[in-house]
């Protein structure tokens, strides 16, 4: 045989030996946490894990969610708009398409996909894209996480509850209660997602969907996490909003010439400042617990030699929450007496629960100290109002400070870039383009007779690599508060009812100069844009209305 030959067969052999293994892939979901909550988007809160992995990846600044818990777990999940996938609301069945609270037939899960490409599948956290929580037979599990692609789980069926004792709490397909008296839900999401790891068989690489409640409500963490912040808000939302400001800036994530957002409330006016402090002071230290956790994850990887060859990426599911759940009204209940104890394994199944395991009741009103097992409170608008600086508004609506996410993406054998910003917008919907993409996976025209829609997002793997992509629209739409974006520009509206919007954002991100009487034009191409996709899309008709 000829050399060349030889030598050109000989290289296509070493190419083929040494070619990268497609990577792991752990997509990590916070909850309820604004755009500045982490600190290497501008927090003071301490998270060396993730600002590490920041430094060693990169930093998406023009990311986004739906702005809402279920919707947006619906989107990640499936690669479509959420009314695509039959959640454009939360977990109740409106009577539209768009709208049945669960995952419809025209769908697949990321994990349904990854699995035919021969990947092993593990989720740890809260699932929150089904209404049946306690179905009456097994049949009504059929959107449960099992049930759509993951070969294990451990997690809430439910989207909210208490941190230590949640309910629908499930391991695979059997309700469970906590065993551990001093359980708390955010470690049990870590330490089983590092077990998942730790007990992977390498032969196959593996997808895992990490989901923290935190930091939704309720305001519950551990007394040695709240020590840690005890004192750090006495000077009010005021000062903690021009200090996140600063950092952002000056670490280059935002435009100088973008104005803080207006303030809901000066500190000065604030009645009831302990309250206040404390129920920031919680906040933090439920986002440094999930920090604490992630690393214990971060190190199961590297215990096992899976590190490098992991694409991890996090975000978070809507904007800082504005909602005053049990932080109103008188407290309550008044009778405090303790109850018997709840037995080894009972079942507890309601969001709020009315007594602990070890049988205190639990008290919601304004003033109650949040943190124990025993209180169910918010933190309430004000600071969600710095947790979404500098952005206006919050989770609900579709203005930037509902809708902004971070995204970190770290792979040390993928992406070459370390501590590099990523300015090119991106959406929920580019994730399962993105693991599909990575893993060579073909993504379905049918499922179980059934025909799925196309993926609605783009792979985000040029992005990695330091490429743009082609403009393309992105869509909201959530209550009524409705929404689009074509490069720059950004037409937005809050409710039904209410009137547009129209933004430059690379002039204006923090929406504050509403140019739709002055560009008319544009401002009708956009609603045009909107009204065209809405209907494609499953959002119009409004349930309801019929139109």
């Amino acid at each position: 045989m000829p050399l060349r030959p030889v030598f050109v067969l000989l290289c296509a052999l070493c190419a083929t030996v040494t070619a990268a293994p497609r990577p792991n892939i752990i997509v990590i979901l916070s909850d309820d946490m604004g755009y500045s909550d982490i600190g290497c988007y501008g927090s003071e809160v301490a998270t060396p894990t993730l600002d590490r992995l920041a430094s060693g990846g990169l930093r998406f600044t023009q990311f986004y969610n739906t702005g809402r818990c279920c919707p947006t777990r619906a989107s990640l999940m499936t690669g479509l708009y959420p009314h695509q996938a039959g959640i454009g609301h939360m977990m109740n069945d409106r009577g539209h398409p768009g709208y049945r609270g669960d995952l419809n037939a025209h769908c697949v899960t990321i994990a349904q996909v990854m699995g035919t490409a021969g990947y092993r599948c593990y989720m740890a956290g809260k699932w929150h894209i089904t209404k049946t929580v306690r179905p009456a037979k097994e049949a009504g599990k059929h959107n449960w996480p099992r049930q759509r692609g993951f070969d294990r789980f451990y997690g809430t069926i439910h989207g909210a509850g208490s941190f230590f004792d949640p309910n629908s709490l499930t391991r695979d397909n059997t309700l469970i209660a906590p065993s551990d008296p001093n359980y708390y839900y955010t470690d049990a999401i870590s330490d089983n997602a590092a077990k998942f790891i730790s007990e992977h068989d390498r032969e196959k690489p593996f997808f895992m969907y990490v989901a923290y409640t935190a930091a939704h409500w309720p305001m519950h963490a551990k007394p040695s996490d709240i020590a840690k912040y005890k004192g750090r808000y006495d000077a009010g939302w005021d000062e903690l909003r021009d200090e996140r400001l600063a950092r952002m800036r000056k670490m280059g994530l935002l435009d100088r010439a973008w104005p803080l957002s207006p303030n809901v409330q000066d500190w000065a006016q604030a009645r009831n400042k302990p309250w206040q402090r404390a129920r920031m002071e919680v906040y933090s230290a439920m986002i440094d617990s999930m920090d604490q956790g992630i690393s214990r994850i971060v190190a199961a990887l590297k215990k096992t030699g899976q590190f490098d060859n992991t694409l991890l990426l996090f975000l978070q599911d809507n904007g800082g929450c504005q909602e005053e759940f049990g932080s109103r009204g008188a407290v309550r209940p008044k009778n405090l007496a303790r109850r018997p104890a709840m037995k080894p394994g009972e079942l507890q199944y309601s969001m709020v629960p009315k007594i602990t395991r070890d049988g205190r009741p639990v008290r919601q009103g304004l003033g109650v100290m949040p943190g124990p097992a025993d209180t169910y409170v918010a933190y309430g608008i004000q600071w969600a109002n710095a947790s979404n600086t500098p952005f206006r508004e919050y989770k609900h609506f579709v203005h930037e400070g509902g809708i902004s996410t971070p995204l970190i993406a770290h792979w040390p054998r993928g992406i070459s870039d370390r501590g590099k910003f990523r300015h090119e917008p991106g959406h929920l919907v580019d994730i399962m383009a993105t693991c599909v993409d990575l893993a060579g996976a073909r993504y379905p025209t049918q499922w179980n007779k059934s025909s799925v829609r196309p993926m609605e997002g783009k792979s985000l793997v040029p992005v990695f690599a330091g490429k743009d992509l082609q403009d393309r629209p992105l869509y909201w739409e959530h209550e009524g508060n409705r929404a689009v974006r074509v490069g720059d520009w950004k037409l937005v509206a809050k409710g039904r009812k209410g009137p547009w919007e129209l933004y430059n954002l690379k002039a204006d991100r923090s929406e504050l100069k509403n140019l739709a009487k002055s560009d008319p034009a544009r401002a009708t191409e956009l609603k045009s844009l909107w009204n065209t996709w809405a209907i494609r899309a499953n959002v119009l008709p409004w349930p309801g209305t019929g139109r």
